[in-house]
């Protein structure tokens, strides 16, 4: 299967700057994974989906400030860091901005000296790791320091660094929002678990290896990034109960999918579990735990975008964004929702 199967024509204008003032309010597409029907509504109607007995398994991991401007010693260039993985407690690998300032023995300020950080070593695809020096706690100092890391295609500035978090957001690790979460209230939350439906929470902490263009051809070339996620044995056993009762699993975001298809055995049951995954899921792949989606519209030729296509069907998923760029619904992760069911 090629890559450029998976690409559209999407208008600039569609790609959302800024998120909806009420979570909830944004629009909402209903896709029948197995006739391709559609239906156009908001995203508070999802509640009108849901069953008792239903599971609903969402991403509880909360983005980091990740993006932290500084200066080089010395020469006081400006420097722009992005944190990608927390190796040790004060050793992080990084990416940075321009890169030909930071050699290793490099060092650099923020925020008037509260942050240093020294280069020690270059990765092979370019990456920095850096060792920080701070007083007291880091993620108290980042909350100060750092800035919301927004994927490159929005370009205005975030009011309040709380936009681009879910409101059930706890396990501090992400360099980039489960976005599809973002719709949800917790008042919306709170009249699902009201209709019987088993809401149960997972963790994976995305990587900016989300955002990473497919650079081949054949999409089964491509190799994915790996993200660290955790399933506790709790949710384990609910999300299995509600199998063994014939309820559906409801997935909220790729985030969630990727990291249940990577837990679960042939037979779709899951255990307590942690690790990496670089499950690479596409047409052809038979889903063993996820019956329904909620997903944001996703970047042309992108791997998120190939596995919606796997829950439905190429056709159905290029069909309904057809749709939903002739309807001019708003693209991307400040963008509205679609349902796949």
């Amino acid at each position: 299967m090629q890559v450029q199967d998976f690409n559209y024509d999407l208008p600039e204008e569609l790609i959302a700057q800024h998120p909806m003032e009420k979570r909830d309010e944004c629009r909402l597409m209903v896709l029948d994974k197995e006739t391709g029907d559609l239906e156009h509504k908001k995203f508070k109607d999802i509640l009108d989906y849901f069953v008792s007995g239903d599971c609903l398994v969402l991403n509880d991991t909360r983005v980091l400030p990740a993006r932290l401007l500084g200066v080089k010693e010395g020469s006081g260039g400006k420097m722009e860091f992005l944190l990608l993985k927390r190796i040790d407690t004060n050793k992080w690998e990084i990416l940075v901005k321009p890169g030909k300032k930071a050699r290793v023995g490099s060092r650099f300020t923020f925020g008037n000296g509260e942050l240093k950080a020294e280069v020690i070593s270059i990765e092979a695809e370019g990456n920095r790791i850096v060792v920080f020096e701070y007083q007291g706690i880091f993620e108290e100092v980042l909350d100060r320091l750092g800035q919301m890391p927004l994927p490159p295609y929005i370009t205005e500035k975030l009011e309040d660094k709380e936009q681009y978090q879910t409101v059930y957001s706890k396990e501090k690790g992400s360099a980039a929002a489960p976005t599809a979460g973002l719709h949800f209230t917790k008042e919306l939350l709170d009249k699902i678990s009201d209709k019987g439906v088993k809401i149960v929470f997972l963790t994976l902490h995305v990587g900016l290896g989300t955002f990473r263009p497919v650079k081949v051809e054949k999409i089964e070339e491509h190799h994915m990034h790996s993200e660290f996620y955790i399933l506790s044995k709790e949710a384990a056993e609910t999300i299995n109960e509600v199998k063994v009762k014939g309820g559906r699993i409801i997935s909220v975001g790729t985030t969630s999918t990727r990291t249940l298809e990577t837990i679960a055995d042939d037979n779709g049951f899951l255990k307590e579990q942690s690790g990496w995954t670089e499950i690479f899921i596409f047409p052809g792949y038979k889903y063993k735990v996820v019956d329904a989606l909620i997903t944001n519209f996703h970047l042309p030729e992108s791997t998120l975008l190939m596995l919606v296509s796997a829950l439905s069907s190429r056709d159905n998923i290029m069909w309904a964004y057809e749709a939903a760029v002739r309807e001019k619904y708003r693209f991307f992760s400040f963008g509205d929702a679609m349902f796949i069911k």
